[in-house]
């Protein structure tokens, strides 16, 4: 079992950005945490096949949450691939599925009111993003504790960027796939995009638990990987 990130770089208001979705291996098994923001299929596609491992084999899809940037292409996955397992937080799963307006949109609603006309432009933008997003049913659901992919991987709660969030703890390797939880700042664990977060406090707490796990291995979805 090995854990890989995908450094998937693109350009966004006129500057390069990249993100880092992981790729567990176990065997010829694989699993994808985070799928990226909308038409990002072929960029994950490419950087899963140029290391010689083949789509067939992709079995699952974790979610950490579902802020566009990690749920954007979940459907695209599904629709290519329909045999894939989409795994998600219980909280989680009803904004992924559409069953409930995700708490990111309400946020941004929220907000624009009392933007200035030159941030309202990004918000209307911003918020009709968030409208665009095709649901997906969640195939499994899951909760603090669970031990899941043949019981090498631990869903641990990290609540604060959304109140569903989760993050993967792997005790043989002793490494942490942080979802939003933590970002690579500089070498040093920090809070994902803070302005964000919708309970400052819980994100705090979180942060906290993941580094209390003591791992070797954090893999950030901003930033990258951080190894102690």
């Amino acid at each position: 079992m090995k854990i890989i990130e995908l450094p998937i770089a693109f350009e966004f208001n006129g500057q390069l950005n990249t993100i880092y979705p992981s790729l567990i291996i176990m065997n010829d098994e694989l699993t994808l945490v985070d799928t990226g923001y909308t038409n990002f299929l072929p960029l994950i596609e490419h950087e899963i096949t140029k290391m010689d491992y083949e789509m067939e084999h992709l079995k699952n899809i974790i979610i950490t949450h579902y802020d566009d940037d990690h749920i954007g292409s979940l459907y695209n996955f599904k629709e290519k691939y329909p045999w894939i397992n989409i795994i998600a937080s219980e909280i989680e799963s009803k904004y992924i599925s559409g069953e409930i307006k995700s708490e990111r949109l309400v946020q941004a609603e929220e907000l624009l009111d009392n933007m200035s006309p030159e941030q309202k432009e990004f918000g209307t933008w911003f918020i009709q993003q968030l409208k665009d997003l095709k649901h997906v049913a969640i195939d499994n659901k899951v909760n603090d504790g669970d031990m899941i992919l043949h019981k090498e991987c631990r869903v641990v709660a990290t609540p604060g960027h959304t109140s569903g969030h989760i993050s993967l703890y792997f005790p043989k390797l002793n490494s942490v796939i942080t979802g939003d939880a933590a970002a690579n700042e500089n070498q040093e664990l920090d809070i994902a995009n803070p302005h964000f977060c919708l309970n400052m406090d819980n994100a705090k707490q979180s942060l906290r638990k993941i580094q209390n796990l003591q791992a070797d291995t954090y893999y950030c979805y901003h930033g990258g990987k951080f190894t102690i």
